[in-house]
């Protein structure tokens, strides 16, 4: 007897009159507008103008989305090109099937497209959304769940999770590899926060950090998993993708900190000028003050004493002047 587990949802799908919600899509959303969100504030401490990393975003989102479905179709092309089955359902993509690795590839070339119409650093940019991302990626994990898809081996543990028979599954009790993924994920993004604080990373390394602890926790991960996929030397092919891109983002983050140390002063140059344009004309005003004093300096320093002093009794006599006249008139 089972006494405890983590149950699946009954239906992906809640139907508002025509209109259907999906739960998979719903996380997918969701983990857009905190990955934006976040990485706004982040941006904004980091020197750069608010609604910047939203107006990336449009170009980032889709392009990753694309990406993302993509290598999933590529990858797993059997499930849509093989006999039997039926080539529009690539294009379904609420039913599941984005593979990340495509989704960051695809969405960093739309971020890089976004950034040079700002006049912005890709690796700046890319460091302020570090975070965002893997917070995006704990909850979009959540929309498998929905669609009770991508878990692991079976177990009996306490947090095993239920799985209702269909025409492409067995009833069971697995791990919940979409839960794992999830926890990871927000543990790498506090890894990163805390690394940036700490380190002050700059030029990239703070996403490289984030792909190299992702791609550590998706090795394991991929490996318990039990759904199709491509064997390579017998390991899956996203394993040996993990570790591939492991690789490169540690060596990025080497060569990165010997060529270009320390962190960029300055994200969003526009940002940076607007700044000094408002700080202008107050310097300005303080100048001309400044200047206008030394000028009435200079020409008394060039009076002889004894025009000096007159122009000092002159004065008094006038203040005198004024105040006899004051009384007079109180009189």
């Amino acid at each position: 007897m089972d006494l405890a587990y983590i149950p699946s949802p009954s239906t992906g799908v809640i139907n508002l009159g025509p209109i259907p919600l999906r739960g998979y899509a719903f996380c997918i959303i969701i983990g857009v507008f905190v990955a934006v969100w976040y990485g706004n504030k982040r941006w904004i401490a980091r020197g750069g103008t608010a609604g910047t990393v939203a107006d990336i975003a449009v170009w980032a989102v889709p392009f990753g989305l694309v990406g993302g479905r993509l290598y999933h179709v590529i990858t797993d092309y059997q499930l849509y090109f093989s006999e039997g089955e039926n080539w529009v359902d690539a294009f379904k993509i609420w039913e599941g099937g984005l593979g990340i690795w495509g989704a960051i590839a695809l969405g960093a070339v739309g971020a890089w497209i976004g950034c040079r119409r700002r006049g912005i650093p890709l690796p700046a940019y890319a460091d302020a959304i570090a975070p965002g991302i893997a917070f995006a990626q704990a909850i979009g994990r959540w929309g498998n769940w929905f669609n009770q898809e991508l878990y692991g081996k079976p177990t009996d543990l306490p947090w095993a999770l239920k799985i209702t028979e269909s025409a492409n599954r067995e009833a069971g009790l697995y791990h919940p590899t979409f839960l794992y993924e999830s926890l990871w994920c927000v543990g790498v993004a506090f890894l990163v926060i805390w690394a940036d604080r700490r380190f002050k990373l700059g030029h990239g390394r703070a996403f490289a950090l984030y792909v190299a602890a992702y791609c550590v926790g998706r090795a394991w991960i991929e490996y318990m998993r039990v759904d199709e996929a491509h064997h390579i030397l017998g390991l899956r092919l996203n394993v040996w993708t993990a570790i591939g891109v492991f690789l490169l983002a540690v060596v990025y983050m080497v060569v990165s900190a010997r060529v270009r140390p320390g962190r960029e002063e300055i994200v969003e140059p526009k940002a940076a000028k607007e700044a000094a344009d408002k700080a202008a004309p107050k310097a300005d005003g303080e100048d001309a003050d400044v200047a206008e004093a030394d000028a009435g300096d200079a020409v008394t320093d060039g009076l002889p004493d004894d025009r000096k002093d007159a122009d000092v009794s002159d004065g008094d006599a006038a203040h005198d002047a004024d105040n006899g006249a004051g009384s007079a008139a109180k009189g």
